[in-house]
């Protein structure tokens, strides 16, 4: 099944709008899931077009900036669609993952990622370093132990990570983070019991 994804940011891009409709209508989507809202707000109904899918389905948008607010959120996106086997179509580009040509161009769009990560990271420290020197950094807050648990105990029951963020009122990256922090310590904790070796060995003998 082809499942199309439309969006604009406001109710003011009607046209726009419509043109996205008719044009994955036209190219044969069976369903549409559609919003308007921002990139950067929640968007349920990307999320429920993403749940909706099925091995062996294609999920079509009409541009890249449809789909993703960044390169990092596109293959992101990307991979979870990949993990239950749905092929991505992005019109304007003519990008279609299940061919050669479409897996190269993510390749390409996955280093460029990684670039822009790098580059980030570097400013993040520099720009650390340079508070720690003036006396001005004091780290991440912490988040407070009651969104900690409810992580914890949505990720335990199968939550995505993005309904994840939506519910307990954090950003993605916190539950990335907290999720990574838990199975960090679980490591920790697995690997320190039971280490001791008793050795002892009563050989005294009665004669």
């Amino acid at each position: 099944m082809d499942i199309g994804y439309a969006r604009t940011s406001t109710i003011e891009q009607e046209a726009g709008f419509e043109a996205q409709l008719r044009e994955l209508e036209r190219c044969g989507c069976e369903k549409v899931f559609k919003e308007q809202v921002s990139s950067v707000a929640q968007r349920a109904q990307l999320e429920a077009a993403i749940e909706f899918a099925r091995v062996g389905d294609t999920f079509v948008v009409t541009k890249l900036d449809r789909l993703a607010r960044s390169i990092t959120d596109l293959l992101q996106t990307l991979r979870r669609l990949e993990l239950k086997k749905v092929e991505v179509k992005i019109l304007n580009l003519g990008l279609d993952t299940s061919t050669p040509t479409g897996k190269l161009i993510l390749t390409v769009l996955g280093g460029i990622a990684q670039f822009e990560r790098e580059m980030m990271l570097e400013r993040q420290r520099e720009g650390i370093d340079k508070a720690q020197k003036a006396g001005k950094y004091k780290g991440r807050k912490p988040i407070h132990e009651d969104k900690r648990a409810a992580i914890l105990r949505l990720a335990g029951d199968g939550v995505t990570k993005a309904e994840i963020a939506r519910q307990v009122g954090v950003g993605q990256a916190t539950v990335y983070r907290e999720l990574a922090a838990c199975r960090i310590a679980s490591t920790r904790t697995r690997t320190g019991t039971g280490t001791g070796t008793g050795t002892g060995t009563g050989t005294g003998s009665n004669t």
